[in-house]
């Protein structure tokens, strides 16, 4: 049990271990307060090999909080795109805006303080101070999480916050003083490639396997313990790639709300008949010319599935109502953040969105 457990006797063990085994990573080589919390807001619920393309093509555009800041909406998603959770770059912009009017530019060093900026929780905000700045703070996600509880043969349910805090508070006080970056970096990477979240963990690699419990006790297959999510809520929708020409109808989504703010092919809700598309393309003023069924699709959100049809229209004398738009395929892949959710169908435009742009 957690509260049974000397941690301390873990510290220098994994402080041994962690410069051989430290993966070279680009927000590794210049640990900047900036670096680290654009790096660790992209890593929530995403690999780090999928992270890598994205977080070079942000730096790129956007190095510094200022240019963070400054950065037009429609920009912003775009350099997000394929990452999802598109809420998470608008509290960093909102964040960024924070630091420059109240803090002079620069992202603060104190705990208590990251933790009024928006978007920054305790697990991010404890990765910043004590990665760039070298201060005392627990940083606890899933991996520190997982062998923290294995190591203790803790059974507690990790889904809960309570368990989380309790973990942090334990952390605190053995996190060694000058070397708090290197320690909470050592924590994640011995998760992240050692006593990994799926299969079993790889034991006789790991620097704790003649402290940890659960490795003496054969029981790394049952912890941590976490409670099973409530099930998805699904959600049908008929997808649209109505083209004129080369030309693809895109329509805004609303500011608010799911993929806020970012561009989609029209939908209706539900699965639809041929004659119910042709309906809805006539009501929008535009002359149908053919239409052809598409492969079937799905996206799987935190807590919504996605269940697409999909439709491919060719009109003619396009007269799209108000909220939507006619757009090159090119301009689109420049300007237009397209949800990685659409991606089976943005192939029908000869665009590549999210993730694709990445793959050979």
């Amino acid at each position: 049990m957690l509260e049974t457990y000397d941690l301390s006797l873990l510290v220098e063990p994994l402080l041994s271990w962690y410069p051989s085994h430290a993966r070279v990573l680009p927000w590794r080589e210049e640990p900047t307060p900036y670096h680290v919390w654009v790096s660790e807001i992209m890593l929530q619920q995403t690999r780090v090999e999928a992270v890598k393309p994205f977080y070079a093509r942000f730096m790129e555009a956007l190095p510094n909080a200022q240019a963070l800041a400054e950065c037009e909406t429609d920009r912003l998603l775009k350099l997000w795109e394929g990452l999802g959770y598109y809420n998470r770059v608008r509290n960093m912009q909102i964040a960024a805006q924070t630091i420059m009017s109240d803090y002079g530019g620069v992202i603060p060093a104190d705990y208590e303080e990251l933790l009024k900026l928006k978007g920054i929780g305790h697990y991010t905000a404890a990765a910043i101070s004590s990665i760039a700045y070298n201060r005392p703070a627990a940083a606890v996600d899933g991996n520190v999480l997982r062998i923290i509880m294995r190591a203790t043969e803790d059974e507690s349910d990790i889904a809960k916050q309570t368990v989380k805090t309790k973990v942090e508070e334990a952390l605190r006080p053995v996190i060694p003083r000058g070397r708090a970056g290197m320690f909470t970096q050592a924590m994640m990477e011995l998760g992240a490639t050692v006593c990994v979240p799926n299969g079993e963990p790889l034991c006789g690699e790991c620097p704790w396997r003649e402290l940890c419990l659960s490795h003496a006790h054969g029981t790394t297959s049952r912890i941590p313990v976490k409670a099973k999510a409530k099930a998805r809520r699904l959600e049908k929708k008929t997808v649209l790639i109505i083209r004129d020409g080369d030309r693809v109808l895109l329509q805004k989504r609303p500011d608010h709300g799911l993929l806020a703010g970012m561009y989609e092919f029209p939908y209706l809700e539900g699965y639809s008949t041929e004659k119910k598309v042709l309906d809805f393309v006539k009501k929008q003023g535009l002359l149908p010319i053919r239409i052809q069924k598409l492969p079937d699709a799905k996206h799987i959100f935190s807590h919504v599935e996605w269940q697409m049809r999909g439709y491919a229209v060719l009109v003619e004398e396009p007269r799209a109502e108000s909220g939507f738009l006619f757009v090159e395929p090119e301009t689109s892949e420049e300007q237009y953040a397209i949800p990685a959710a659409y991606a089976a169908y943005s192939r029908y435009m000869n665009i590549r969105i999210g993730q694709e742009k990445f793959l050979e």
